[in-house]
């Protein structure tokens, strides 16, 4: 079992910046790929980011391409989403998640544990 808390979330406004983090805990952190998705109201979730196990490779929605960075510290246990010039759009509750297949997969099928969401409100 993994547990996954995220934090850092809550309001700015439009152009500013936040950066979430997810401390995980229980099996070794490093095995796995990180992900981060997003749950807009009255939408579905929706892949953000994701993380191999090694850091060494990232991969990113379009819409946040350029804006979002995803990083991690395995000796922290961590992983980080940092978001740049935040839209309106962007708010959302902000879901980590971890893989066991270790890459930075853009399917929540593929996901086997996910944290509790935090939530990420941008006023215009």
């Amino acid at each position: 079992q993994v547990q996954l808390v995220e934090s850092g979330g809550g309001l700015v406004q439009a152009g500013g910046s936040l950066r979430l983090s997810c401390v995980a805990s229980g099996r070794t952190f490093s095995y796995y790929g990180m992900g981060w998705f997003r749950q807009a109201p009255g939408k579905e979730r929706e892949f953000q980011a994701a993380i191999t196990w090694s850091g060494g490779s990232t991969d990113y929605a379009d819409s946040v391409k350029g804006r979002f960075t995803i990083s991690r510290d395995n000796a922290k246990n961590t992983v980080y989403l940092q978001m740049n010039s935040l839209k309106p759009e962007d708010t959302a509750v902000y879901y980590c998640a971890a893989n066991s297949y270790g890459s930075s997969r853009r399917n929540q099928a593929d996901y086997d544990y996910w944290g509790q969401g935090t939530q990420v409100t941008v006023s215009s």
